[in-house]
C-alpha cells in the first residue's frame, strides 16, 4: 500500500509579492527551497493563515538569499503583502517506509531567512 505524507513544509512564511501579471507558480527563495528539501517546478500546497485561502501551485526559484515568497497569476488574488503562508509539498511512499519518515521543516523568519 502506498501512501502519501508531508515530505516539506515552510512554516509562517511572509509574502514579499504579488505577482497577478505572471503565468502562474510561486516563487520561493532557493535558500528556502533548499532547506525543506523542496525542487524547482515540486507541487506545493499553501495555506494562507491572514484569510484561510488554500491553494495547489508549482515552484519556481527564486534569488537565493532574497527572502522572495511571491504568489504569481491567479494564486496572487489569494493573498496580500505581509499575510502569513504555509508551504506544504507531500510524497507518495510505502505505508512501512512512511510509518518512519521524518520531513524536513523549517520556521523562516520574519525577513524569510533560515
Amino acid at each position: 500500500m502506498l501512501v502519501e505524507v508531508l515530505k516539506s513544509k515552510i512554516h509562517c512564511a511572509t509574502v514579499t509579492e504579488a505577482n497577478l501579471n505572471y503565468m502562474g507558480s510561486i516563487t520561493i527563495d532557493e535558500d528556502l527551497m533548499d532547506a525543506a528539501n523542496i525542487i524547482e517546478g515540486e507541487r506545493v500546497h499553501i495555506a494562507n493563515n491572514n484569510n484561510g485561502e488554500r491553494l495547489d501551485t508549482y515552484v519556481i526559484k527564486g534569488e537565493r538569499g532574497s527572502g522572495c515568497i511571491c504568489l504569481n497569476g491567479a494564486s496572487a488574488r489569494k493573498v496580500q503583502i505581509g499575510d502569513v503562508i504555509i508551504i506544504m509539498a507531500y510524497a507518495t511512499m510505502d505505508f512501512e517506509e512512511a510509518k518512519k519518515w521524518k520531513p524536513a521543516v523549517i520556521f523562516p523568519d520574519k525577513n524569510n531567512k533560515v
